[in-house]
């Protein structure tokens, strides 16, 4: 496979999915990540965020970086899937979590911050982002340049090596699995169901 003609690796989901631990599992495998390093580790992501500023500006039109991040991996959260320009190839590790663990993740991140959030409201938010999901998942089944595999965050953390058999497939590369086991730990799970 030329340079030319790499897919762009991308990690999705919703906010407080599991993004980043799996970004910093590519990571550790031998992938280069696509980060910028603004956003660095703290008390809600122990091992960093893995994030690319210019990511946001998608939906605005920002695409320049796309094209230049072929064989790199690059975290776009699934609101803004939909803006990748469709004249590239992508292999997109969709992750998957317990919603009422993302809600609660979201709530603590949000107290972190001096802001209140209301456990009353996780079943109007967990009606959204399902919509959403649905959403999305049909729209990346309808894209010919996306292939997508999704990844349960909570199975990821039970089973690691069955799913770096499964990432390593995917993505059709030669990555150190070793390395990438060590990435999951349980002491990062705090938000369980």
């Amino acid at each position: 496979m030329t340079e030319n003609n790499k897919p762009i690796y991308i990690v999705s989901g919703l906010p407080r999915s599991g993004t980043s631990m799996m970004m910093k599992m590519l990571e550790a495998g031998g992938l280069e990540i696509l980060t910028d390093n603004i956003r660095t580790a703290d008390d809600d992501n122990l091992q960093g965020y893995y994030e690319f500023e210019r990511v946001k500006q998608l939906k605005e039109g920002d695409i320049a970086w796309v094209r230049e991040s072929q064989g790199k991996v690059v975290k776009v959260i699934s609101a803004l899937l939909e803006h990748l320009p469709s004249e590239n190839s992508y292999k997109v590790i969709f992750m998957e979590r317990e919603m009422m663990e993302i809600l609660a993740s979201q709530r603590k991140m949000l107290e972190r911050r001096g802001k209140t959030g209301n456990p009353a409201e996780d079943g109007k938010f967990a009606e959204l982002y399902g919509k959403h999901l649905e959403k999305v998942k049909i729209w990346l089944a309808s894209q010919s340049n996306i292939r997508v595999l999704f990844v349960r965050y909570n199975d990821l953390l039970k089973e690691p090596a069955e799913y770096m058999t499964k990432v390593v497939e995917f993505l059709g590369i030669t990555l150190n699995t070793a390395a990438m086991m060590e990435v999951p730990q349980e002491q990062f799970y705090r938000q369980r169901k």
